[in-house]
């Protein structure tokens, strides 16, 4: 099984499955090509709630704002897993969930050396490269002439809150299509609270979104563990007037 992500959009991901298909009869498995343009840490967010949940895959992320540039192609052996992607960042949170943290997961290099095109690595670089780790297999990595071990690469990690007795400084994360604010404030700091201050307006905490009225505000945790700002059939983000790395402070009565 092949995963691809990309925040490409339509057509060029179809260019990439052509590439693939040419090279291996791999099932094909679309996680999403409209992930938020260019935003490596939105990417890397959704990477890491999503890949967990596969069997053991080679999966395919292509956010790649630096395309073209000294960037490396890079390949992670996270265990039964790898992940195929730019070295900025976007895989290596993914890599370690699937790893787990107390492992150590195994990077290489792409020579990406003659490609096509210097504008579209995910057709002319990744997709072969993913076809290629998809046919020789996890545990064979080494024997691929294209690829070699590196220490270096660039590391990515999300921002940790600020936990006091009385309040909690966070931020938020990434927004989802449903407009639902998610920051990177733990759930369990809201454990057995029913109200909340957010950034000084009083809002009812919810297991549920039906837990409140339609057009209701509430908080909530989200099924990542994460406390959401949200609205019962609305957008959270336009009712709390947020956005992706905007401050949110939680007190508490």
């Amino acid at each position: 099984m092949i995963t691809l992500a990309s925040d490409f959009g339509s057509p060029y991901p179809a260019a990439m499955k052509g590439v693939i298909l040419r090279r291996t009869e791999a099932r094909l498995v679309d996680v999403a090509h409209d992930l938020p343009r260019q935003d490596v840490r939105a990417a890397a967010f959704w990477l890491r709630e999503v890949l967990p949940w596969f069997p053991p895959a080679v999966h395919l992320a292509v956010i790649d704002p630096g395309v073209g540039t000294e960037r490396t192609a890079l390949v992670a052996r996270a265990g039964d897993h790898v992940l195929v992607g730019p070295d900025n960042g976007v895989l290596v949170p993914a890599a370690r969930e699937l790893l787990g943290e107390d492992s150590r997961v195994e990077y290489f290099a792409i020579d990406d050396e003659g490609a096509a095109s210097s504008t579209f690595h995910g057709r002319d670089v990744f997709a072969p490269a993913a076809a290629e780790v998809h046919e020789v297999g996890v545990d064979d990595l080494d024997s691929l002439d294209r690829l070699t071990p590196v220490d270096e690469y660039e590391g990515l990690s999300f921002p940790k809150p600020t936990v006091a007795d009385d309040a909690v400084v966070g931020e938020v994360l990434v927004v989802d299509d449903f407009g639902n604010a998610i920051t990177n404030v733990p759930g369990d700091v809201i454990e057995g609270v029913e109200q909340v201050r957010v950034n000084g307006q009083s809002v009812p905490v919810g297991e549920t979104f039906a837990a409140v009225p339609p057009g209701q505000w509430l908080v909530t945790v989200g099924s990542h563990g994460n406390v959401e700002l949200d609205v019962n059939r609305g957008r959270g983000d336009e009712a709390f007037g947020v956005a992706a790395g905007d401050e949110v402070r939680l007190t508490f009565d």
